[in-house]
């Protein structure tokens, strides 16, 4: 059963993150704040408490997510991190990725990064050509391939990449994962330049023969989607976190300066042309984060299709919402919404990148249209 109330040990975590946030943004530099953060609990509150996590879930991340961003310092590695390979490991890994990896990425010591995207390939996972093959003689993995738009891989200690096993070339899908160390030889990386500037950076990266220990693979070689959704589904509800994160924020500046701004002895926020349009916002925000959460629980209770499906609709809505925020924030403000005092016009552009990554909304769309509603697919 689903619940959409927050318990009150879920509104003590909010209050405590938001305490914690308060201030810090544009001020405190991301490893700091990460550090700082870790030591509280708050990177590895979805880890199993045996490694040195909280004991948690997606909600209790994705709720730690929202309130950083919501003050003003979101840290966009933790979508990738404890959410995604955290994730994948705890529930997939061995006895030994699991002690080597999990405390770790608990206590924020370490960081991995998570490869899919590819050149060619895009939202098509199953035109992945990365290739992982067996050396018969060592027991040994070769992969070759390349990614693209993979964060923070200069941070990272490895990075989670996913393949494809070499017979699955004949069509199936057949994606495995794998823990590549960031000195692996052959694995090389090249800053993309980005137009948006964001503190984690944005590279392509190049495999060429890596050579990988037969542990290396992270699960069953034959689970295929299973253990990439594991990922891809925290994924979304994550990216909904820092979106609606984002839009609170935004609009948070927005209610404050129409409180105060004054115009022919009425302050602006008095205008229904003000005030409408921000109370939409909140609900756009609202509504896309009680998705959130019921993605989230799906997800923690092991409910996969029925998180897959709510995860899709989350991202979805937090994308649109966030951008709408941000959007009539900066109106509000007017041309003091594009200065650099306060704080919202690199938002323009950053409030986008939910509605392309990590899926585009298009794609969403289609997953609704041909998995929930029943209609044949175009593609």
């Amino acid at each position: 059963m689903t619940i959409l109330i927050e318990s009150d040990e879920h509104k003590a975590l909010r209050e405590a993150v938001a305490s914690f946030a308060k201030g810090r943004s544009g001020t405190a530099d991301n490893k700091t704040l990460w550090r700082e953060a870790a030591k509280l609990g708050y990177i590895g509150v979805n880890l199993p408490e045996e490694y040195g996590g909280g004991g948690g879930g997606i909600a209790e991340l994705s709720l730690v997510l929202e309130e950083l961003g919501t003050a003003g310092c979101p840290l966009l590695m933790m979508i990738v991190s404890p959410a995604i390979c955290g994730t994948v490991i705890a529930r997939f890994g061995t006895d030994a990725q699991k002690r080597e990896w999990l405390p770790a990425l608990a206590d924020g010591s370490r960081l991995m990064a998570f490869g899919i995207t590819e050149p060619d390939a895009g939202s098509n996972s199953h035109r992945i050509t990365t290739t992982a093959r067996r050396d018969e003689a060592s027991g040994d993995w070769l992969l070759t391939g390349r990614k693209v738009f993979v964060s923070g891989v200069d941070i990272a200690d490895a990075t989670l990449i996913v393949g494809r096993t070499e017979d699955s070339r004949t069509g199936s899908l057949k994606p495995c994962l794998f823990i590549v160390p960031r000195d692996a030889p052959g694995f090389t990386r090249r800053p993309i330049d980005m137009e948006l500037q964001v503190v984690e950076k944005q590279f392509e990266l190049v495999l060429d023969d890596v050579r990988l220990p037969a542990d290396a693979l992270v699960g069953d070689e034959d689970a295929g989607l299973l253990q990439l959704f594991a990922g891809l589904n925290p994924e979304r509800i994550m990216t909904a976190a820092f979106a609606i994160g984002m839009g609170r924020y935004a609009l948070g500046k927005a209610i404050a300066y129409a409180r105060e701004r004054t115009v022919w002895k009425t302050p602006i926020g008095a205008h229904q042309a003000i005030a409408h349009p921000l109370a939409q916002a909140h609900i756009d925000l609202e509504l896309a984060r009680l998705m959130m959460q019921k993605a989230a629980q799906l997800y923690d209770a092991g409910d996969d299709a029925g998180a897959g499906e709510a995860a899709n609709m989350a991202k979805y809505a937090a994308g649109e919402a966030c951008v709408k925020a941000v959007d009539q924030s900066v109106h509000t403000l007017g041309g003091n919404g594009l200065t650099r005092e306060f704080g919202l016009a690199s938002l323009i552009t950053a409030s986008r990148v939910a509605r392309i990554a990590p899926v585009s909304r298009e794609m969403i769309l289609n997953y609704v249209s041909h998995q929930t509603l029943g209609l044949p697919k175009s593609y």
